[in-house]
């Protein structure tokens, strides 16, 4: 099969670039031909002051990228076009060029975008879903994207362009979500719930001999930010007497660095196989989390390598992590609770060993690489055969 990968990078590389990379590997190793059409947002940055302007009505549509991806269709002749993100240069006008050739589109939801403009359905670190099923320009008293007035008016113009426009039920044939709490978010913003499969992240971690006996401390992985809980697992630590690391970087660093706190060690952004190193010396994993989240890859990694996780009682992290099974959940925003769970999964190491070897297991069977190739090939067979149906009819 011929497949045309689509994806705006940011610039600060994230869980999309990594699962981009991921797919596409995997679909190479199964004998796929693949094609990339990928924009950057360091694009930006040599834009002259009038272009930067422009973005504000370009995020709609970019008549740049239709007639770049066209050139592409035209050569390669992709059986599927498979979309991450589209924000702000690539933009739902290529979704039309793949329309015009009669190229099946398959679009993955890694983020709320399509029906938030701040893409977290959260607002001064607490939960919103006031754009949910209303105006999305109430966004712009908030200026939920990036705090600016110009791009939050420019995601809710390209939200508001594309759902009058009825592009999300014409032209995409397929949506992946990464669980069924995000499908449901989506289907209750408007996206046609027929189109739209639950398909997980994945990471390829081979078995490894038990280590358990070495393992010791706590473990975050990911953004040092507000929405992240970093404040709350930060505030939680103060009550607590053993070491947690933290791999990662972001605008809360210094808070991280300036604690004053002995059991608490800044890693910075690591290295893959760092992080690696830091699970199988870890005894669990922390997902502080105060937004619904996507499906972190930090969690299917904790599985990987038996670590159980504490989670934040919502969205999708206390769908991934079962309470009790492959963890523990804490009320969100409540560092009492958090600390409360700490201490119990240190008080317990058989409850804890257990937990790791059922994470273990559920691992192999959701989240290996074979497991999520059968899962996407069957969702491009839908896509292919929803786009068939659409152009007989």
């Amino acid at each position: 099969m011929k497949i045309l990968l689509v994806h705006n990078l940011y610039q600060q590389k994230g869980g999309e670039d990594s699962v981009l990379g991921a797919e596409k590997k995997l679909l190479l190793d199964h004998g796929h031909e693949i094609t990339e059409y990928l924009r950057d947002n360091h694009e930006i940055s040599d834009y002259s002051p009038i272009k930067k302007l422009s973005l504000v009505f370009a995020t709609a549509w970019s008549s740049e990228s239709y007639d770049e991806v066209t050139g592409l269709l035209q050569k390669h002749k992709p059986d599927i076009a498979h979309f991450h993100n589209t924000l702000p240069l690539i933009t739902p006008s290529v979704y039309y060029a793949c329309h015009a050739k009669g190229v099946p589109v398959v679009q993955t939801l890694h983020n709320y975008r399509l029906i938030c403009p701040g893409a977290l359905l959260m607002r001064d670190g607490k939960i919103c879903e006031d754009c949910l099923t209303g105006s999305v320009y109430k966004s712009l008293l908030h200026k939920c994207y990036r705090g600016s007035a110009p791009g939050t008016f420019a995601v809710a113009r390209m939200i508001d362009y594309h759902r009058k426009r009825r592009t999300w039920k014409n032209e995409v044939d397929r949506f992946i979500a990464l669980t069924n709490f995000a499908r449901d978010k989506f289907i209750e913003g408007g996206l046609p719930a027929e189109k739209i499969a639950v398909k997980p992240n994945f990471v390829d971690v081979p078995a490894r001999p038990d280590k358990n006996n070495e393992r010791t401390g706590a473990l975050y992985v990911g953004r040092l930010s507000h929405e992240k809980g970093i404040f709350t697992l930060i505030t939680a630590w103060r009550k607590l007497d053993m070491p947690l690391r933290l791999a990662g970087d972001g605008p809360m660093m210094e808070d991280v660095i300036n604690t004053g706190l002995h059991n608490i060690t800044a890693l910075g952004l690591c290295e893959p196989e760092k992080v690696n190193e830091e699970m199988e010396r870890s005894e669990f994993l922390i997902m502080p989390s105060q937004w619904y989240e996507g499906f972190p890859m930090a969690l299917v990694e904790a599985f990987a390598h038996g670590l159980p996780v504490i989670a934040s009682r919502l969205g999708g992290m206390a769908e991934i992590v079962e309470d009790g099974v492959t963890g523990l959940h804490f009320t969100p925003g409540d560092p009492d609770d958090l600390a409360e769970k700490v201490r119990w999964m240190i008080g317990h190491p058989d409850e804890r060993k257990r937990m790791g070897e059922n994470a273990r297991r559920i691992y192999e069977e959701k989240y290996t690489p074979e497991r999520n190739y059968e899962m996407m090939r069957n969702i491009y067979k839908q896509a292919i055969d929803e786009r068939s149906r659409r152009v007989g009819s």
